[in-house]
């Protein structure tokens, strides 16, 4: 696995991915750029950017379209992910995006978030969201 640092391998590739979904974010309402890459189990990487629509808030957030990408391509784990965000801030996920990425990866997927400098911060899924509600909720823990 790369370094934070940047200094090549997996999460270097992941970070060029989102970094070039979030140079081509379609926000022109909001004027803030996402863009998010998935390294799904199968070792592809699958990436989206934020698109904004006139009916607000009918938009989509970088991370459910990377999902999506990932559900297409016929991956159905997350293995890791990126987020990459305009503003001095850290992008983290927003509530409804935690919940979807929670739908897909374990509590200890890596969840990294980045400028478009580089790689800001790591958080495992259980940091951001913790005591989730997920899949095995529904079948009585099996």
């Amino acid at each position: 696995m790369a370094r934070i640092d940047g200094t090549g391998g997996p999460l270097e590739a992941l970070f060029d991915a989102a970094r070039l979904a979030f140079e081509r974010a379609y926000a022109p309402y909001s004027r803030f750029s996402v863009g998010a890459a998935i390294l799904g189990e199968d070792g592809r990487i699958y990436a989206a950017p934020n698109v904004e629509n006139a009916a607000y808030p009918a938009g989509t957030c970088a991370e459910a379209g990377a999902i999506s990408a990932m559900i297409a391509g016929g991956a159905r784990r997350i293995a890791e992910l990126v987020v990459v965000g305009a503003g001095e801030g850290l992008c983290t996920p927003c509530g409804a995006c935690r919940q979807r990425i929670r739908e897909f990866a374990d509590q200890e997927c890596l969840i990294h978030i980045a400028g478009p400098e580089g790689i800001r911060a790591s958080f495992t899924l259980s940091t951001l969201l913790p005591y989730s509600f997920g899949p095995e909720n529904l079948d009585g823990g099996a």
